[in-house]
């Protein structure tokens, strides 16, 4: 860690993790652990086909079933419009769904759904439902979906989501007809799911009045109970959302799916609560996956090695729904090309709708597609310019003050910093000497790969987080944040935060959050902004009630505030041996306390940038076409590690997925029937703790001023970012070959050098 770094009392340290006991004794409540009494088992009945039209269903069977309490068709739901994708509200969102609809878009679109008194007679249920349809033509590739004559999947011109974006700047064509080398190609990216440990569910209850309690996995309580209020016309006031513990979501539960919807409505239909729990499989099916995306790219380069010039096509496949099909594309567009400075550029940006399972947000949010295409092309032009791949990046990277294609001016750069840290670490100058010839069955390569991420997502979604903190009698603390922990250690974070800024002992602040009736409003857990954004709320909001303690202990004591401090619990007059617990200046006769106090805050930043680089070393067997990871060096400047475990945490996991979706991961549809063929953790290959490589982490806080709380910026996404390109160019040094889709399995390996050869 650098040295820079300034020292805190609370902040940077490795506490003990909040709720970290209850998850590993077992005794933490995730929305699967509520029991209610009466409760009733929600199942959603699926499509077959891929694109079709509903013409009847018969519900009676069904109905007649024993242990049946509801049955919910499209002829019996509201018929209200939604984007699917309720955090924030924003204009790159699409409504293009129905809770159920006349029509059916994939394979695992929701026809119909049933309450009864057992998920087994739930199951038999859905057998019992006669769906009649009529056929229609579908279409899965995006080159398909585009044509003239393609498969209408909504009603609307085409099949593109929204308009394209558009971009330009500076003489392109005059760029390139001076460029020394001009190199294109085209990338494209598998569909790998999120594989979060805990599967999509909720329990639904209406009470008295009509209020809807509703227990989710969610990574957004608010923006959930505001399209439950949008859809099924309940006031925000009656919907009370829960999430106590989360067991991963990575992007995937930023959604509202079917379930949330039909489970209120099932729990309204029969006066009792109701649960709905996915399956894995349907977890697969029903639930969301990251975009595949083609990207034509065309880069002009000086002989010196300097970008003049770039073209860009980003093609996403949204499939069935828009979801973040726009968001995605709109990242990929803009911060795509902002990681390597070109003054002259072309860039366009399409999502498609076509007929597979439905793409949505995805941890590194379209940046994942675009990292890969662009610094695949950055190692192949520095092969072709005979320059060394780091010095060509560090040559490129934008730096402080550069403007980024997205409208931000750079207020720091750490790329560079991580660049050298990385080479120096892995012995990157020296790697030839240290590696054989390539001949022989083992091939030896190393690869880099570079990110840069924003702490939010900023301008184009108005940033906001809140936070409340109570001084207690006894002076520990409750803190009250909307930030939502999906098993990343957030409030652990938070709390440290609260105990920096106040002075007091981690162990003296207690943390509320999940519930919608009680903590104040946060957008959701998104684009690397907890720390930044929830943090920053959580930092004002305990120096507004550290103002307010020091005025009453001004007064307690008979001096003046500006001459106090407050460290560990106690506050000290300068200068003077006077001092006071804070439990003696808040509580008063009795022990009860003497003043309300309350500190509260909205924090509402712009943007600040975190920057990585990873290295990456591998063994290809020319024989098998297995790829083995043999070492990771990842070094991130993420301004302040509030948790460094926390951060570490981050890093291994993004490189775990990194990995994966690297090397094996991809859910595979069958071209002629829209099935997903590989949907449960058998056939769907992830890497396991035995496949993972050696790793060193390197965290680097060179920048603080810059940052949120401390100085602190995000790490959620930015791990997954670069490591992708880092191993593809590992392995295209070790064959002599270039990759350009991903995932690199063993059969694109032997087939490529079967090419080669």
């Amino acid at each position: 860690m650098s040295v820079k770094a300034a020292k805190h009392a609370v902040v940077g340290t490795r506490p003990w993790r909040v709720g970290g006991v209850d998850k590993v004794t077992g005794s933490a409540r995730y929305s699967v652990d509520v029991m209610l009494p009466g409760m009733l088992y929600g199942k959603i009945k699926r499509s077959p086909h891929p694109h079709a039209r509903i013409v009847s269903i018969d519900t009676s069977k069904a109905l007649a079933h024993e242990g049946v309490k509801a049955v919910l068709t499209v002829d019996n739901v509201p018929r209200v419009l939604h984007a699917g994708a309720p955090a924030p509200r924003i204009e790159s969102l699409v409504k293009d769904q129905y809770i159920f609809d006349e029509k059916v878009r994939y394979v695992g679109d929701g026809v119909a759904a049933v309450a009864a008194v057992s998920e087994e007679i739930a199951d038999e249920a859905l057998d019992l439902i006669e769906v009649e349809y009529e056929l229609l033509p579908a279409v899965y590739d995006i080159e398909e979906a585009m044509r003239p004559d393609a498969p209408r999947i909504h009603d609307s011109e085409g099949n593109l989501v929204m308009p394209p974006i558009e971009i330009e700047q500076g003489d392109v064509e005059q760029a390139f007809s001076e460029a020394h080398l001009i190199l294109e190609n085209t990338y494209s990216t598998g569909r790998p799911a999120h594989c979060y440990l805990e599967p999509n569910i909720c329990v639904c209850q209406f009470g008295q009045g009509g209020n809807l309690k509703v227990w989710t996995s969610t990574q957004n309580v608010f923006m959930v109970r505001g399209i439950l209020s949008e859809v099924l016309d309940i006031p925000v006031n009656k919907i009370q959302i829960i999430m106590e513990h989360m067991g991963g979501g990575f992007g995937g539960k930023q959604d509202l799916y079917q379930h949330e919807f039909v489970c209120a409505l099932l729990a309204k239909k029969t006066g009792r609560p109701v649960k709905m729990e996915y399956t894995r499989e349907e977890c697969f099916l029903g639930g969301k996956t990251r975009h595949p995306v083609k990207i034509y790219l065309k880069h002009g380069v000086r002989k010196d090695g300097t970008l003049i010039a770039r073209e860009m096509r980003y093609t996403s496949n949204s499939g069935a729904y828009a979801s973040h099909g726009p968001g995605i594309t709109a990242v990929g567009c803009y911060d795509g090309t902002s990681l390597f400075k070109c003054d002259n550029q072309k860039i366009e940006g399409r999502s498609i709708y076509t007929n597979n399972p439905v793409a949505g947000a995805f941890r590194g949010y379209g940046a994942v597609q675009a990292f890969f295409a662009l610094d695949t092309q950055m190692d192949e032009m520095s092969v072709a310019l005979g320059l060394d791949p780091v010095d060509f990046r560090i040559k490129n990277v934008l730096g402080e003050g550069d403007l980024a294609v997205s409208g931000h001016r750079l207020a720091t750069s750490g790329l560079e910093s991580c660049l050298r840290r990385g080479a120096a670490e892995i012995g990157w100058y020296e790697r030839h000497a240290k590696q054989s010839a390539k001949e022989g069955t083992i091939r030896r390569g190393w690869g880099v790969g570079v990110q840069m991420h924003p702490s939010g997502a900023y301008p184009s979604i108005k940033e906001q987080s809140n936070a409340i903190i109570k001084m207690n009698e006894d002076g520990t603390v409750h803190l009250l944040t909307g930030v939502s922990d999906l098993g990343t250690g957030a409030q652990t974070a938070m709390a440290q935060i609260a105990a920096e800024e106040l002075g007091i002992a981690y162990e003296d602040v207690q943390v509320v959050a999940g519930d919608t009736d009680v903590v104040p409003f946060d957008i959701g857990a998104y684009s690397s902004r907890t720390t930044f954004v929830g943090g920053g709320a959580v930092q004002e909001a305990a120096a507004h009630l550290k103002s307010r303690l020091l005025t009453l202990a001004a007064e307690k004591l008979g001096v003046e505030s500006d001459i106090l401090d407050l460290r560990g619990g106690t506050i000290f007059v300068k200068g003077s041996a006077q001092k006071a617990t804070i439990k003696e200046i808040v509580q008063g006769a009795g022990g009860a306390p003497l003043r309300s106090l309350v500190g509260e805050a909205t924090y509402e930043p712009e943007v600040a940038y975190s920057y990585g680089a990873h290295f990456a070393e591998v063994e290809v067997d020319t024989e098998t076409g297995h790829i083995n990871v043999i070492q990771i060096v990842a070094v991130h400047e993420i301004g302040r590690a509030i948790n460094p475990a926390g951060v570490e945490g981050q890093i291994e996991g993004g490189l775990q997925q990194g990995i994966g979706h690297t090397l094996t991961e991809d859910l595979i549809i069958d071209r002629e029937t829209g099935k997903t063929l590989n949907a449960n953790f058998v056939d769907y290959k992830m890497p396991l703790a035995l496949d993972m490589p050696k790793i060193k982490i390197i965290i680097l806080e060179e920048e603080p001023g810059v940052g949120g709380p401390f100085g602190a910026k995000g790490i959620g996404e930015d791990p997954i970012l670069a490591i992708g390109q880092a191993i593809g160019n590992a392995v295209s040094d070790a064959v002599g070959f270039r990759f350009r889709n991903i995932p690199i399995t063993p059969e694109k390996v032997l087939e490529t050098l079967a090419a080669g050869l």
